[in-house]
């Protein structure tokens, strides 16, 4: 079992004095490989149950193991911690073969009963994934038929299970359960520390800084030749702060969606490279529909008419881009081909204003610190709201203040301008794990209930033929640009900065290239 320390201290300023040196110098001296991210959101919480999102996916897919793992571009879904999967004829009962051998970081095996608890743990403390489970899977219901075998029986039947078992991170069950206070499943511990079997295991925590992780020689799965042996993920809120960074060879990578100019900039320093790959990851404002006048649909369709989406995706984002007219990426199966969406139209959001019955306020957007695209995006829907007669007011803060209020329609934003990630490679990710009224609080940030969508995104759900779920998704889409439900923006493209030293980058949507067990770097 790694352990946690309370803070790193002050030492060992890089060059420049852009960030801290959080490993010793022994590191460098051994020839070990050294990996450095700096990173826009903070890491603030290990526990792998506790939160789900891009920008602290790092720890789970590196300290921590599922059953299953998206890898590769289209993403697809391989088998991980599992080495089999048997699946009823009625779509209710999945018998999972671990593989032998899995030891956790203390050393110990992870047995079938890490698996069970682990569900159980999600279901119990309701955070993060909970919302992917929480509707098939009963507490009591997952059983451990013997040390490698793992038994699922759900209520119903669940089209995207195996895909969304990608987020059911296995904990070491003997040691969580060992730290818990008061019924808490261990949360207070496990937040400033880890009990995974993943590829690297942690040395040191701040949230104020960052973490630190060590290959795990132990692991299951093979590394190859000049993998990363010292990970430092570091928090670096300044866009300029991480750029100068990356030219000046202190960090080895960044975030893959910078501004056009910022890409510029490092590209012509000739200290970084790129890698660049189609993603599946679309921009757009989430709307409080819980909060009058956010309710009145004439309003969020004039608020969809005042954003310059041309003016977005080609001049401040260098048409890296592609708009993107609904909430499901317009590469994925179940978004519509002739999907219009709206368009920037000043008179037309008069006109929707002049129809909202409720009485006029100023709307608050939070976009995120640290994203400059969340930033501008909030800037530039102000502007347009102003020429339209309607007052905005945008406060930035950082996202680990925003996703807390997610869950409060009365203390979330009106809007708020961000991305939705992939989770796992299906229409379900962008739409009823998002938009399904049973997701209020793990999920459904939107407090937005409509009960066709209700209907259609839980039939889709018992349907394993794809083509017959696809008009599905296809009329969920259609309702939700209707209802004005969100401003959908664009799907991004992902280029990733990387120093000369990588060599190796396997890009999948499904995390980015934040899974450090594919890279390798010169030695």
């Amino acid at each position: 079992m790694s352990q946690s320390f309370g803070s790193f201290g002050r030492r060992g300023a890089l060059a420049g004095g852009t960030a801290l040196s959080l490993f010793g110098a022994s590191a460098e001296a051994a020839g070990r490989t050294r990996y450095i991210t700096a990173n826009n959101n903070p890491y603030d919480i290990l526990d792998p149950h506790q939160v789900f999102d891009i920008g602290r996916i790092a720890i789970r897919l590196n300290m921590y193991d599922a059953l299953v793992r998206w890898v590769d571009n289209p993403p697809k879904l391989e088998m991980w911690l599992a080495e089999k999967v048997d699946i009823s004829a009625d779509g209710l009962v999945y018998t999972f073969t671990l593989r032998p051998g899995v030891k956790f970081h203390d050393g110990s095996p992870l047995t079938a009963d890490d698996v069970v608890y682990s569900m159980e743990r999600i279901l119990g403390i309701k955070k993060g994934a909970y919302g992917l489970f929480a509707d098939v899977v009963k507490p009591g219901t997952t059983k451990a038929v013997d040390p490698r075998t793992v038994r699922f029986t759900l209520n119903k039947p669940f089209a995207v299970f195996q895909a969304v078992l990608s987020e059911l991170w296995v904990v070491n069950a003997k040691v969580v359960k060992s730290h818990e206070k008061d019924g808490d499943w261990g949360a207070e511990w496990l937040t400033r520390n880890e009990a995974g079997s993943g590829g690297y295991r942690l040395r040191r925590f701040d949230p104020a800084i960052g973490f630190q992780a060590e290959r795990f020689e132990g692991h299951f799965m093979p590394f190859g030749k000049g993998a990363v042996d010292d990970a430092d993920f570091r928090v670096s809120m300044e866009t300029a702060t991480r750029v100068l960074g990356m030219i000046k060879g202190e960090f080895t990578t960044t975030d893959g969606y910078m501004p056009a100019e910022q890409v510029q900039r490092m590209k012509e320093s000739g200290n970084v490279w790129f890698k660049e790959a189609e993603s599946i990851r679309t921009f757009y404002f989430i709307m409080n529909h819980a909060k009058a006048p956010m309710n009145d649909v004439n309003l969020r369709r004039a608020i969809s008419c005042m954003f310059d989406y041309e003016g977005f995706n080609n001049n401040i984002l260098g048409g890296t881009v592609v708009r993107n007219p609904g909430i499901i990426p317009n590469p994925m199966w179940g978004a519509p081909k002739d999907l219009k969406g709206y368009s920037y139209d000043i008179d037309k959001a008069k006109w929707y204003l002049a129809q909202v019955k409720e009485k006029l306020r100023t709307i608050q957007i939070g976009a995120m610190a640290g994203y400059p695209q969340s930033e501008q995006a909030a800037q530039m829907l102000q502007a347009g709201a102003a020429k339209a007669g309607l007052d905005i007011k945008v406060v930035a803060e950082p996202y680990t203040t925003i996703a807390p209020k997610l869950d409060d329609p009365e203390r979330a934003h009106d809007l708020v301008p961000l991305w939705r990630s992939a989770y796992f490679a299906d229409p379900h990710n962008w739409t009823g794990f998002l938009f399904n009224s049973k997701n209020f609080k793990s999920g459904n940030a939107s407090f937005y209930k409509n009960p066709r969508i209700d209907e259609l995104t839980d039939a889709a759900l018992v349907i394993t033929d794809q083509e017959k779920r696809r008009p599905l998704y296809e009329e969920v889409s259609r309702i939700l640009v209707e209802d004005a439900v969100g401003l959908f923006v664009n799907n991004t493209k992902f280029y990733g900065p990387y120093g000369k030293g990588v060599k190796s980058v396997r890009f999948c949507p499904i995390g980015d290239t934040q899974d450090l067990r594919w890279i390798e770097m010169n030695t």
